[in-house]
């Protein structure tokens, strides 16, 4: 008796399948809205000079907001997938991990005390925020003796965040700006405006180069640290470099649309049921998965309740924590 070998599909036919997915929910993230637009106003809108009202309010409002929408859902599903990888947390993302938490405190903290900082200014306060946020996340975790746990970096991480969200809410009462950092951090794309995208994209776009360029190196640092430093890996040097990733994707995140979490948990975890866990798949896989995600949330949310708009962290939030109920459930195995 024989047994057939499984066939498996070659990543660059997935990796294809996830663009032509993630090119027909922009597709679609153009089209429909709270205004009525067509396929053609779309077209006429990218490819021609043509005014009007309805193609002017693609270019400067529809198109902006979804060029967000992608690279912010890439740079957090790959902040999400590094810090799986790099901790061994199937519950790592930088919502629930401190990250975005201590970017928002920050950005509060920028607007109160340095009213004058420009947009530059106030994403560089979000990349320091980001940073304490998820030094104080796994200071406190590490504190104890046993080492670094999965739950005990989870719950870490739910205590700062909410000290955090208290001396960022704390700080907008006080100082009377609660409606600039609520409208701010509100976890949205909208008001996006092309100048904030020219500031905010390159750091995206850098973090994950450098992601895709060390990709190799985290495979091997989420199978065994052991194993890495027999093959002559600097773990150090690659933890310390894929830390400052996380940060600048995550402080970007922050400083364009706001809080955002679950996407980090939920889409490393669905591609790697695609793909397996090989991070050179995982981190390319996670930014084109990440970014269709986004948009399919935001189109959602414009639509759901036209010509009203639902935030869309309520509805990443509605779709991620069953989702995060599910891995702490299965113990963090549900989708390896």
């Amino acid at each position: 008796m024989t047994i057939k070998k499984r066939k498996t599909i070659p990543f660059p036919y997935k990796l294809l399948a996830g663009i032509i997915a993630f090119i027909g929910m922009f597709a679609i993230a153009l089209v429909f809205g709270a205004a009525d637009t067509s396929i053609q106003d779309v077209w006429l809108a990218l490819t021609s000079n043509t005014a009007g009202d309805k193609i002017s309010m693609i270019r400067e409002i529809r198109l902006p907001r979804e060029v967000a929408a992608i690279f912010v859902g890439a740079a957090l599903a790959v902040a999400g997938a590094i810090m799986q990888g790099m901790t061994k947390n199937p519950l790592a993302d930088p919502g629930l991990l401190g990250l975005t938490a201590g970017a928002n405190a920050a950005l509060a903290v920028t607007i109160a005390f340095i009213p004058a900082a420009n947009y530059f200014g106030i994403m560089i306060g979000c990349f320091i925020g980001a940073a304490v946020g998820a030094a104080l996340v796994f200071g406190i975790a590490a504190a104890r003796k046993g080492g670094l746990s999965h739950f005990r970096i989870v719950l870490a991480g739910a205590a700062i965040s909410a000290f955090l969200y208290a001396i960022a809410e704390g700080i907008g009462i006080y100082f009377k700006i609660s409606k600039d950092v609520s409208m701010w951090t509100a976890g949205g794309m909208i008001g996006t405006t092309w100048k904030q995208l020219l500031i905010i994209v390159p750091f995206i776009a850098l973090g994950i180069l450098v992601s895709l360029f060390l990709s190799r190196q985290l495979t091997i640092l989420s199978l065994s640290e052991e194993v890495a430093v027999g093959l002559g890996q600097n773990i150090a040097v690659i933890k310390t470099v894929l830390f400052i990733v996380i940060i600048l994707l995550a402080g970007a995140s922050v400083a364009l649309v706001g809080n955002m979490v679950f996407i980090g948990l939920m889409i490393p975890h669905v591609v790697r049921a695609i793909v397996g866990t090989d991070y050179r798949y995982i981190i390319p896989m996670s930014a084109i998965s990440g970014a269709a995600f986004m948009l399919f949330a935001d189109t959602l949310g414009r639509t759901i309740n036209a010509p009203y708009e639902t935030p869309v962290a309520a509805i990443v939030a509605m779709m991620g924590l069953p989702f995060f109920l599910f891995i702490v459930h299965k113990g963090g195995k549900a989708f390896s």
